[in-house]
């Protein structure tokens, strides 16, 4: 006699083995939801979701950096081109020799292009921001230690959704608001039509594809939320016990002789 714990059960809470430790249980009131679809599903959601998110920013970065934001050509040079970016001026030669000039000074710059900056600054802060609260909050993420349930990876990947829409919501702003300007200006009848004209370059587009991605993301993560059930996360082991530790919490010795 003596050493050897028998089994003991506490409804709905844990276990007692015969080897004096401790698992969690599950209560049993009610049919058992089907965990296994559901984790896959939420799973594919995720990774998908971080797929977008990844891609997005990196879209996001390009549009920023690239100089394509408005090209311009003219008839009386027909062998050069002019490119308008954030950060510089390009001239783009007939031979494909490219001249760039950085802005001289943030003050001077246009009205468009510092709130261009601005919010492509912003936006990109927030996309890395977003697909930091994701990357613990997916399920496939084993971060779950002592009492942590699945409400908190559920809370950590719905911001990171919150955050990918309002990323899209941040670039997509002043790429569309250089559009308008640019559409404005091209037909504005003021101007005599021998003036040649800014039209779109190719960095508007990476910027309009970068928002549709993040906002895909955003929904994809929010959506993959409603996949997880709200419960405790597994133990990482069975949790050992003393004999007087046991005694105490069931206030009595339990054992075969």
């Amino acid at each position: 006699m003596g050493n050897e714990l028998g089994t003991v059960r506490v409804t709905g809470t844990r276990t007692r083995t015969t080897q004096g430790s401790v698992r969690e249980d599950r209560d049993m009131d009610g049919p058992a939801p089907d965990i296994g679809v559901m984790d896959l599903r939420s799973q594919l959601l995720e990774l998908l979701g971080l797929f977008f998110i990844i891609l997005a920013w990196l879209c996001s970065l390009t549009t920023t950096l690239m100089s394509q934001w408005l090209t311009l050509a003219t008839e009386l040079l027909p062998a050069e081109s002019y490119e308008l970016g954030l950060w510089e001026t390009c001239v783009v030669q007939e031979l494909g020799i490219i001249e760039c000039s950085p802005y001289d000074s943030l003050l001077g710059l246009p009205p468009d292009i510092r709130l261009a900056r601005l919010l492509m600054g912003a936006s990109l802060s927030t996309g890395i921001l977003a697909l930091a609260l994701a990357v613990p909050g997916m399920y496939v993420v084993n971060s779950c230690r002592g009492t942590e349930t699945i409400r908190a990876k559920r809370v950590l990947k719905m911001l990171g959704g919150a955050l990918s829409l309002t990323t899209a919501v941040l670039g997509l702003i002043p790429v569309s608001y250089v559009a308008h300007l640019t559409v404005q200006r091209f037909f504005d009848e003021s101007v005599p039509g021998v003036v040649p004209r800014w039209e779109f370059g190719q960095a508007l587009f990476w910027g309009w594809g970068a928002g549709v991605l993040h906002l895909v993301a955003g929904l994809i993560l929010v959506s993959s939320c409603v996949c997880l059930q709200d419960e405790t996360c597994p133990a990482a082991g069975a949790i050992p016990l003393t004999d007087l530790e046991v005694n105490h919490r069931l206030g009595k010795r339990s054992g075969y002789v």
